[in-house]
């Protein structure tokens, strides 16, 4: 019999040693044969499918508004005398009609899997983030105008309405914008009221114009 520790014959692992050893790799996260397989990723969860199809929250704010736009026109208490087809409710029933069948389409898109492209341009960096503070800005002005223009009237309200947009947007000429609002506002009641046939509320300017 040939002795184990015989010199010049090399002593072969045992199984356990093997064994031990290849357990240290697989608890480590080392793998030693390449192309191993890599643990089995799971599915995308309810919030990345919602941001992978985001569109749909555009759909649903379409159908909101045009749900609200179409109520308000049925509901309208038309108080001056149609003269032909057209009135006071024919606009605002088209654009109610209009918003709820875009609501429709660009939600069947996006189910779909229709995506919106990027939008690119020499003067837009897409790696800036969305200007929140000038949307906040814009959607305070719009809410303000619809209180105020009850007890103020338009004329009132739609000057606040132009100048706060303007301001929003990044115009700062406090002498020039306010005029510039106010005529605006004036025009735009005199076209509706007397013009068009459709009553805006004047407010405490009633008498005056």
């Amino acid at each position: 019999m040939t002795p184990t520790g015989t010199p010049g014959t090399p002593n072969k692992p045992e199984a356990s040693e093997v064994t031990e050893a290849s357990g240290t790799n697989e608890v480590s996260g080392i793998s030693g044969t390449p192309g191993s397989p890599e643990a089995p990723r799971t599915g995308p969860g309810a919030r990345s499918w919602l941001r992978e199809h985001s569109e749909i929250g555009v759909g649903l704010l379409l159908l909101v508004l045009g749900v609200l736009v179409l109520t308000d026109a049925l509901t309208m208490n038309v108080e001056i005398a149609q003269r032909g087809p057209v009135g006071p409710k024919t606009v605002p029933v088209v654009v109610g009609i209009g918003l709820l069948i875009v609501a429709v389409l660009l939600t069947l898109d996006v189910l779909r899997g229709g995506r919106g492209e990027a939008e690119g341009g020499e003067d837009i960096d897409l790696a800036e983030p969305s200007d929140w503070r000038t949307v906040l800005l814009l959607a305070g002005v719009f809410l303000g105008n619809a209180v105020l223009i009850g007890p103020l009237g338009f004329p009132i309200s739609g000057a606040l309405l132009f100048w706060g947009s303007a301001y929003a947007l990044g115009s700062r000429h406090y002498d020039r914008d306010p005029l510039i609002a106010a005529g605006l506002a004036l025009v735009t009641y005199f076209v509706f009221n007397n013009l068009l046939g459709v009553p805006l509320p004047g407010g405490p300017l009633m008498g005056v114009l």
